[in-house]
């Protein structure tokens, strides 16, 4: 049974549970990691992606108390069709804005293990600012202007968050087809050197490898990697096989394209199974958590809760 805002009661539930949990753990997460940053002296590459990330998740958390409100409510968006367009470009401005700054840190922790003299460091604040700087404005001025001029005009009486209209214009169908093939291309290049690495300090020490502090730093890439695969690449494997669905029905189904009722009801069902997967790419906002491993629960034992707060 679907509710006014056009989300079946069992969609409405998971993504309402989805964005609660999402909220809580990544607001610990960035508080934790905010925490752990203070300890940290040299303005090395990896500090500065850290704070990005941090950054990133911040701004995006700002926006999840509306979804929840949109999720957990039995109305249409009310409070502005603007609002309704910001709060969705924010959660795919995360997305490729965490993306880049995991794909460089990882990039760079790689060639850092291949030549362990030299270690990329910013010797000026200003330096990391410009190059921090650089990579937002790119990321916004990409994702902001192409969700503006594709997305479906909002009105307070049609649901928020619905832009399948977007894919009736072929340059929104090729940017996706591009984007979605990209991310993934990345992935899956990074998990190769992943797993060429561990091979490699598994061969060099031998039975003294999970002794060697090495061996640690591969594990940590690991899981940081996992979180890329786990978060990103099932949408936009994902995301291929919708704007293929959407873009031949013409956005969203109408009963002069598509007479059988069943197949407009997969469709829309297509449409939702989406945004479950757009929602799962938030769970990158738990990245710090893996991240740090044991550095966690040495500032827990260390420091405690509290005075990190």
């Amino acid at each position: 049974m679907a509710n006014p805002n056009g989300l079946p009661k069992d969609f409405k539930t998971a993504l309402l549970v989805l964005y609660i949990f999402i909220f809580t753990f990544g607001t610990l997460n960035v508080v934790l990691m905010s925490c752990m940053l203070q300890s940290q002296r040299h303005l090395s590459f990896t500090k500065v992606s850290v704070i990005n990330l941090i950054s990133v998740h911040s701004f995006f958390l700002l926006t999840v108390p509306f979804r929840i409100y949109y999720y957990a409510s039995d109305i249409n968006w009310t409070i502005g069709s603007d609002l309704c367009r910001f709060v969705s470009v924010m959660i795919h401005a995360h997305m490729y804005l965490a993306f880049i700054f995991y794909a460089s840190l990882l990039i760079v922790r790689y060639v850092e293990h291949s030549n362990q003299r030299h270690k990329l460091e910013f010797h000026r604040t200003l330096h990391a600012t410009i190059a921090s700087a650089t990579v937002w404005l790119i990321i916004f001025a990409s994702v902001f202007p192409t969700f503006s001029n594709f997305g479906d005009k909002h009105t307070d009486t049609t649901p928020c968050f619905h832009f399948s209209k977007a894919l009736d214009d072929h340059r929104a169908k090729t940017f996706n087809y591009v984007l979605c093939t990209l991310v993934i291309l990345v992935c899956s290049v990074l998990a190769f050197f992943q797993v060429y690495f561990l091979i490699y300090v598994s061969k060099t020490f031998g039975k003294a490898t999970c002794h060697r502090q090495e061996f640690w730093a591969q594990l940590k890439n690991l899981f940081f990697l996992s979180v890329m695969f786990f978060s990103f690449v099932p949408y936009q494997g994902f995301r291929v096989y919708y704007v293929s669905v959407y873009g031949n029905t013409t956005g969203i189904p109408n009963t002069t394209e598509i007479t059988n009722t069943k197949e407009i009801q997969n469709t829309e069902e297509i449409h939702h199974i989406n945004e479950v997967f757009l929602a799962v790419t938030a769970f990158s906002c738990f990245d710090m958590i893996v991240f740090a491993g044991r550095d966690v629960c040495k500032l827990i034992n260390s420091r405690g809760w509290f005075n990190c707060l």
